[in-house]
């Protein structure tokens, strides 16, 4: 395992676990500065490292009449802004090889969307700019393919490589998570971030809007810290009908504190090392 360094942060090994949070898109700058504000608040009590996300574009909506955001140019501008004031790094996804160079001026980790994760051009221009690349593994990947989309970040000469869980493509409109691709994914040297907010769409599942369960976010995230990750993933909102993307994905605001509580007690457990073993030969004793 090859742990990710980012500012005073370290990603993987067996340093505690990272959370990636924020609305699913920029929907207004007072919005999105609101967000920031709490989410920078409850990390900060709660004592986990912290990095803030929300896209400037959202490409690949399931209808041409889903809200997308509002750009790359005042997307960049709002979470520049937020960078700022909260001293918070930036998550963002890049859907072209031409956002790349300019998303990077003020993310700290470019992340390629799970539909794209096979985009080599998207992958090398992510690269080159230098800064962490968060590769999302595709809905139709196993596990180990990973490894091929790791690798050519690596061969543009980046080792700043993450790769992240959403789900797999289980029949129609429904995606499942396999506990083995966790430590599978970790195994091929590089820090592992369960996705939990899309690993719980139905995808398409709407009528033109993509559907979910949020309700399975707490016990799908503690399996998935029971697991060994290194990170979460949550797109958060204080109401999340009212979100203008994956509203029903989203984790209500409210509910965050205490689940990272949970979350951060179980990581403890996980990366505890182990007891050593105790003399003698087991009981047979019931």
């Amino acid at each position: 395992m090859t742990p990710v360094t980012l500012g005073n942060m370290v990603v993987g090994g067996n340093h505690p676990l990272i959370l990636m949070a924020g609305p699913c898109v920029v929907e207004s700058e007072a919005h999105a500065t609101f967000l920031a504000e709490a989410l920078v608040d409850i990390t900060t009590r709660v004592g986990i490292p912290f990095i803030f996300k929300a896209s400037y574009d959202k490409a690949n909506r399931t209808s041409a009449s889903s809200f997308r955001g509002p750009g790359i140019d005042e997307g960049l501008r709002v979470l520049a802004a937020i960078k700022r004031r909260f001293n918070v790094p930036i998550v963002t996804d890049i859907h072209e090889a031409a956002e790349a160079a300019i998303a990077a001026e003020v993310a700290d980790v470019l992340q390629i969307p799970a539909f794209l994760s096979r985009q080599t051009d998207l992958i090398v221009a992510a690269a080159r700019t230098g800064r962490v690349v968060n590769i999302k593994k595709g809905q139709f990947l196993a596990p180990d393919d990973m490894k091929h989309a790791v690798a050519k970040v690596v061969a543009a000469g980046n080792t700043r490589v993450i790769a992240t869980e959403r789900g797999t493509s289980f029949g129609y409109h429904n995606l499942v998570v396999d506990m083995r691709g966790f430590p599978i994914m970790r195994e091929m040297g590089m820090p592992v971030i369960f996705d939990v907010t899309h690993s719980l769409q139905l995808p398409g599942g709407g009528d033109g809007v993509t559907a979910g369960l949020a309700q399975y976010i707490t016990p799908l995230a503690s399996a998935g810290v029971a697991a060994g990750v290194d990170g979460l993933f949550l797109e958060v909102h204080e109401e999340p009908t009212r979100a203008k993307s994956d509203a029903q994905n989203a984790l209500r605001l409210d509910l965050l504190e205490p689940l990272l509580r949970r979350l951060m007690a179980i990581d403890a457990i996980v990366k505890t090392p182990d007891a050593p073993a105790a003399h003698g030969a087991p009981s047979n004793h019931g």
